[in-house]
């Protein structure tokens, strides 16, 4: 089973974030930013992506690579872990996940000191999904997909993160907003129980298609 410790100063981690607007990279050795880059694409994530990787010193071959499982965007999501894995099977080494909105609540701690944390991404079809965190950066409301005014009723903590937090923040009449989109180079401030050794996606609301007479979800 792959070991997602990050413990080990000489292993190096290639981390793709793909799955929301940004697109990112980062090759980290141990908890050292190596090098990474970082973009704001909205769309076109499957023509950008591999060139980062590529232009990262040794094209980012790394020991493991770590990889945003979503929610987000339907095609960024695929296209991070289909890099992944191909990578991964490329270089026979092992490839975790992590969620995304996981991420930008440790990048909200880290910018801003440990505190519980609301935070609200761009979802689809004017939906924002949200999840509530502790202090340790624990899930302490489950991940959901909501309209605007239902996220505004569920999240009530005084700091919130994320894409949509200003607009929450504004919607709900209090608290600090904190902008944040998922940075692959903010990876070595994510808690070591954020890692799973699955690379299921995590879509964050059910697939707007269906199969002919299956049931709504």
């Amino acid at each position: 089973m792959p070991d997602t410790s990050r413990t080990d100063a000489l292993q190096r981690t290639l981390v793709i974030d793909s799955a929301t607007a940004a697109c990112s990279v980062a090759l980290f050795e141990g908890t050292t930013l190596i090098e990474g880059t970082f973009r704001v694409l909205g769309r076109g994530h499957a023509e950008a992506l591999v060139p980062m990787i590529a232009a990262l010193p040794e094209r980012g071959k790394a020991d493991r690579i770590a990889v945003a499982l979503g929610p987000g965007s339907f095609t960024g999501v695929r296209v991070g872990l289909a890099a992944a894995r191909a990578l991964a099977l490329a270089w026979h080494v092992p490839v975790f996940g992590y969620p995304t909105l996981a991420l930008v609540a440790a990048m909200d701690r880290a910018a801003f000191g440990d505190a519980p944390v609301d935070v609200a991404m761009t979802g689809g079809h004017g939906e924002w999904f949200v999840e509530s965190f502790d202090a340790q950066g624990r899930s302490a409301q489950p991940l959901a997909s909501l309209k605007p005014e239902q996220a505004a009723d569920q999240l009530t903590l005084a700091r919130v993160a994320g894409s949509e937090a200003e607009a929450l923040v504004a919607r709900r009449g209090h608290g600090s907003a904190h902008c944040l989109q998922p940075d692959a180079r903010a990876f070595a401030h994510l808690p070591d129980f954020s890692l799973t050794q699955s690379t299921s996606p995590l879509y964050g609301r059910a697939p707007d298609a269906r199969l002919p007479g299956s049931p709504a979800l």
